[in-house]
């Protein structure tokens, strides 16, 4: 054992530092509910409407360098709030009195607002007992139909829940046996009887599909008796599916002798089927975005950047509360606690604020590159990096990262993510300009909306007329952008009855 001592270097972050990164990164609707949530566990934080203030506070400069105030005698902003609350006692009193009726106002908005919310749509459990319920069955049918249903997943199919290990919260799906079902049945039954009920009861309920075993039992339920050209559009879903979906319609035509037209027609109907008939019930409903920032178009043809403030309340540091600490001894433990609760209510106040100047800092600089992709559209991004940006606002890169991290920004062009406008880019060898890969994507979907579906360009094709045009681009990279963008392989793009036709 010995003793030495070392000089060593580090880095490391404040508490205040590190509250403000966490506000930064957060999307409007996260800021919201911190805030709600800090508004109830820290007593020393309020609405600034529950005084009926309307005058802007000035912002303060965010330092989170700056050193604990502390004196002789305590804390200097107990002693500061004392002195604020000495001087404005009975306007502070006087506007608490009013602010009651504010609060019970809210409270009947709120309540309202809840009794007018819609009801949990109906799942596909409930949908499929209320359809048992209204049929004429033998109640140990029904009894057997419900507990076969009780084994229909959210897609419709008929599996069994189960987790892949331990540790997977996610719950995971495979199909389950007849044999399983009537095992597991409070009654004697046997697989028979299980099956004869799921095809001539559950099967037969809505929505079409359900109760399935395998994709192709679920598109073969929705094929009615009468569709038009039944016998094609089944055989191609009984025998054929994978050659569909590659698109090897000269395979499906030599093995059924189906002409061409008859084979896209089954396929075009097979399109309309839905493969997993469940989801229509599931509860998830529509995920809407609320923009962080917005960017209009002024009269001078220039863009204005405001932040969509409104829906984040606005909070400060209360006065009132020093006033009940003050009416009584309080133990040094209980004053530290409550010194360290209006610590952490100034720093939250400060990350909020800080909060707004950077995001609308860097929206603007943002806005001030992009200016071609705002006024003639995607197609014209401009190779962009957050070093660029962090350069210009005179902030780390990590600053900006965090700045527009599932941030969401409303232009005249539509909604888009702020992480939209960044991404790199390669000189052009006609022009010598930078051009962004965004550009690049477009190019490629004007090329194959343009091919000849006849004969479909290769992704080589794809290369030299890319080159061409002054892209120097890899095939691979090619290929990676074509399924980036959904676009099949030229054999899945090639239109067979056009290579057919005489």
């Amino acid at each position: 054992m010995r003793i030495d001592i070392r000089i060593r270097q580090e880095h490391v972050l404040a508490p205040r530092m590190i509250q403000s990164m966490e506000v930064l990164q957060l999307s409007i609707t996260e800021l919201q509910a911190k805030i709600e949530e800090s508004l109830q566990e820290n007593p020393f934080l309020e609405l600034e409407e529950t005084l009926g203030e309307t005058a802007e506070v000035a912002p303060t400069e965010f330092n989170p360098d700056a050193p604990l105030k502390h004196d002789e005698t305590g804390d200097l902003e107990f002693k500061r709030l004392e002195e604020l609350n000495r001087d404005w006692d009975d306007h502070f009193n006087e506007e608490h009195r009013g602010s009651r009726a504010s609060l019970e106002e809210q409270g009947d908005r709120k309540l309202e607002a809840m009794a007018n919310m819609p009801d949990r749509p109906p799942s596909l459990q409930d949908h499929l007992a209320d359809q048992l319920g209204e049929l004429e069955l033998e109640e140990d049918v029904r009894q057997l139909a419900r507990h076969i249903c009780s084994f229909v997943d959210r897609t419709g199919y008929l599996g069994a829940r189960e987790r892949a290990s331990e540790d997977d919260e996610k719950d995971t799906f495979r199909t389950v046996t007849l044999e399983e079902i009537a095992s597991l049945y409070d009654q004697s039954t046997t697989a028979d009887d299980v099956e004869d009920t799921l095809v001539h009861v559950v099967q037969k309920l809505e929505p079409p599909g359900v109760g399935a075993r395998d994709l192709k039992e679920c598109l073969l339920m929705q094929v009615p008796p009468e569709a038009p050209r039944g016998d094609a559009l089944r055989v191609l879903i009984r025998d054929h599916l994978e050659d569909v979906a590659y698109n090897r319609i000269p395979v499906i035509q030599k093995a059924t002798r189906f002409d061409i037209q008859t084979i896209q027609d089954a396929i075009a109907a097979i399109h309309h089927l839905d493969p997993k008939p469940g989801l229509k019930f599931s509860d998830s409903g529509t995920q809407y975005v609320m923009p962080d920032v917005i960017v209009e178009r002024a009269d001078d043809n220039d863009y204005t950047v405001r932040l969509t403030d409104e829906w984040v309340p606005r909070i400060r540091v209360t006065k009132r509360i020093f006033d009940l600490c003050k009416r009584q001894d309080l133990a040094d433990d209980v004053q530290k606690k409550l010194q360290q609760k209006l610590q952490s209510a100034e720093w939250l106040v400060s990350a909020v604020e800080q909060r707004r100047n950077t995001l609308m800092r860097v929206t603007k600089a943002i806005i001030d590159h992009q200016r071609a992709f705002l006024d003639f559209g995607p197609e014209h991004i401009q190779p962009l990096k957050m070093q660029q940006i962090a350069d210009q606002v005179k902030v780390h890169v990590t600053t900006v990262s965090r700045a527009v991290d599932d941030k969401w920004v409303q232009t005249p062009r539509g909604v888009f993510p702020l992480k939209r406008f960044f991404g790199g880019g390669k000189a052009n060898n006609q022009t010598g300009e930078d051009v962004a890969y965004e550009v690049m994507k477009q190019k490629l979907l004007e090329l194959v909306s343009n091919e000849d579906k006849s004969s479909p360009l290769s992704d080589e094709e794809l290369v030299t007329l890319l080159k061409a045009d002054g892209y120097p681009v890899a095939r691979r990279t090619v290929t990676k952008y074509r399924k980036m963008l959904n676009i099949p392989s030229s054999r899945q793009r090639k239109d067979w009855s056009i290579s057919a036709a005489p």
